[in-house]
């Protein structure tokens, strides 16, 4: 028997929302949205068996488990990025990579709250708001390439995952003011890491525009949105 897939998953940022259905009559795609549609939209207004919840947060670092004490949290993160006064800092494990996400959703909004409260499981739970670069990994264990390569673009900020095999070489954030900036940033890692984007696909979770497609292509030998 088929098991039954009723999965959403939202992104969320400082600017609206944007969602993702799987379900038995396939994949639906939002698009990017305004944040006051989400009292109007009857896909927000349901209930799923898998909801995932991620929040486009540059307060964002993945530690190794082995160096990970949860009463430092707010030290760890704050030594690598500049906090927000009066941030609230969190964690969550990701074991299949022995680490632990620290970060923080305090980006200015509280949309994502809303969207966690508003979108719930069938047993009516919440689904705690995460960070987009938790999704990103996530998400690499559907992509079946050697070089997997995960970003997302926006509000200004490029968020890249690169693994290889079963093998994590990068999780980071990056400051992009455009996207000529972001691509200098993912050629970067590239070139460090040693990958040649003719021999690789690039994933991304956000939506791109025609330009921006058409420029990727130059370089890699396919552009995927996931």
């Amino acid at each position: 028997m088929t098991e039954f897939i009723n999965r959403i998953s939202i992104q969320v940022g400082l600017s609206g929302y944007s969602f993702r259905i799987e379900s038995a009559d396939g994949t639906e795609n939002s698009g990017w949205l305004a944040a006051e549609s989400i009292f109007t939209v009857p896909q927000m207004q349901k209930r799923y068996s898998d909801v995932l919840v991620t929040v486009f947060t540059p307060y964002c670092s993945l530690v190794p488990e082995n160096f990970y004490n949860p009463e430092h949290s707010r030290d760890m993160l704050s030594d690598l990025v500049a906090l927000p006064e009066g941030a609230l800092v969190e964690y969550v494990r990701i074991p299949e990579y022995n680490a632990v996400m620290v970060f923080s959703n305090t980006i200015g909004g509280t949309l994502h709250k809303v969207v966690s409260e508003s979108v719930l499981r069938l047993d009516g739970t919440k689904s705690k708001p995460l960070p987009e670069l938790y999704g990103m990994l996530k998400s690499l264990s559907s992509i079946q390439d050697y070089n997997r390569i995960v970003a997302s673009f926006m509000d200004g900020v490029l968020y890249l995952v690169i693994a290889q095999g079963r093998t994590l070489l990068l999780c980071n954030t990056y400051s992009a003011p455009d996207f000529t900036t972001a691509q200098y940033f993912i050629f970067l890692a590239m070139k460090k890491l040693q990958l040649n984007p003719e021999m690789s696909t690039i994933y991304f979770r956000t939506s791109l525009t025609e330009d921006q497609e058409m420029s990727l292509y130059r370089y890699f030998k396919s552009v995927e949105t996931i």
